[in-house]
């Protein structure tokens, strides 16, 4: 018996010979979403509640718990790595354009309040003639240290008359985060080349700078001193970034974090500062113990998208601190001098003639200092936070915690 098949149908006979049809290759996963590592989210909200609180209480021991300053160098440094797969000339101006508007909020509130004080840069020793003059550029774009008095005002006044030198502290940062800017495309090009010698060069600078083997005069040296401190913390952002940190054993780094770590401590032990074991007045302990621990941090990296468990209940403000950390930065030792005479307002009550409610004070102030500046730092937050959206070319927002608008025009469905 005969059998027709269909043109191009195989006969039984052939079928058996045709190779078999692969299956379907599976479904790729799907990418990951595009956007923020939620835990260097998380510790650069850390550090920020650190530096408040540390300015608040000046508890030197609080520098070796979680050393702050270089923690945010090197998330700084991890962004700017993964930034300069862009144009190098277009990521500085990116993050200079960035941080200079908010920066010169805060400038122009300082110089009002310094010229309204009574203060005249004419008559002030300490910055003479033209050099104080062209020094005053530094409060727009601070590649140096900028002029202000050390004293100004009454001790018995409505702020202590050391207020401009707490005001204008937090400027060194500023500074020392632009050079590190300006200075990332070499540091990143010397990074690629030769890893391990640009990691550690600013150890080795800090050894010779920051101990007195070699000293730079001024507020030249200062500079040099804090870059090469924090060199380092700059750099392990890179080596997160470039995934240099995930290739050394872990049991590696953290054996050697810790040896580094135990030498900045035996370092400072012997050189000790006028607030003790304050990390800030020995810049080689700091380099050293900053490098250590930032290693760590790092190390363990979850790399988390969202905060997981009951981190996630401190998601929005993670999110707000990390939308306006310079803002925060910024004003936050002008905010923790405001509460002072505010909380003195408290004297001026009828019942407050009674000695046991103004002993009851004067035990708590710092309790209530502590309670007021948050809320002040909200208040500073709204009025002149939206500047870091503007330069960063977003739309203005208030209070940017992350929570959604609902789209306007549209019902909600029932």
């Amino acid at each position: 018996m005969s059998h027709a098949y269909a043109p191009g149908q195989p006969s039984p006979e052939q079928a058996w010979q045709l190779p078999p049809v692969p299956p379907e290759p599976a479904a790729a996963p799907a990418p990951k979403k595009p956007g923020r590592d939620r835990y260097l989210d998380l510790l650069r909200s850390l550090a920020l509640v650190r530096v408040v609180v540390y300015h608040l209480f000046g508890w030197a021991w609080l520098t070796i718990v979680f050393p702050s300053m270089g923690v945010m160098f090197a998330l700084a440094g991890s962004l700017m790595a993964r930034s300069l797969k862009r144009p190098a000339w277009g990521v500085i101006k990116g993050r200079v354009r960035r941080l200079l508007p908010p920066m010169w909020i805060f400038s122009a509130a300082v110089l009002v309040l310094l010229f309204a004080g009574g203060w005249k840069l004419s008559e002030d020793p300490d910055h003479p003639g033209t050099w104080g003059l062209v020094s005053m550029l530094n409060y727009v774009f601070p590649v140096g240290a900028p002029p202000f008095p050390w004293n100004l005002g009454d001790k018995a006044g409505l702020l202590e008359d050391t207020w401009p030198a707490q005001a204008a502290g937090p400027l060194w940062y500023i500074r020392a985060y632009l050079w590190f800017v300006i200075a990332s495309p070499l540091l990143f090009w010397a990074f690629r080349r030769a890893p391990w010698a640009t990691l550690l060069a600013p150890l080795a600078l800090t050894a010779v700078v920051g101990t007195g083997l070699v000293t730079i005069p001024g507020e030249t040296g200062n500079a040099v001193t804090d870059f090469a401190q924090y060199g380092s913390c700059w750099v392990l952002g890179f080596a997160h970034q470039d995934g240099m940190l995930a290739r050394v054993p872990r049991y590696l780094a953290v054996s050697a974090s810790a040896l580094i770590m135990a030498f900045g401590l035996w370092w400072a032990s012997g050189h000790l500062g006028p607030d003790g074991w304050d990390l800030n007045d020995i810049p080689l302990a700091q380099a050293a113990w900053s490098f250590g621990f930032v290693v760590i941090l790092l190390q363990y990296s979850p790399s988390w998208q969202e905060l997981p468990g009951r981190l996630a209940r401190w998601d929005k403000l993670v999110t707000l601190s990390n939308n306006r950390a310079v803002t925060i930065y910024l004003w936050h030792n002008f905010l923790i001098m405001a509460t002072v005479p505010i909380i003195d307002l408290a004297y001026d009550l009828p019942f407050m003639e009674d000695e046991r409610w103004s002993s009851a004070l004067d035990t708590t102030y710092m309790l209530w200092m502590t309670l007021l500046v948050w809320p002040l730092i909200g208040l500073m937050v709204v009025a002149v936070g939206w500047v870091e959206d503007l330069a960063a070319k977003r739309r203005p927002r208030l209070w940017p915690n992350g929570t959604k608008r609902p789209a306007r025009g549209r019902r909600a469905v029932r």
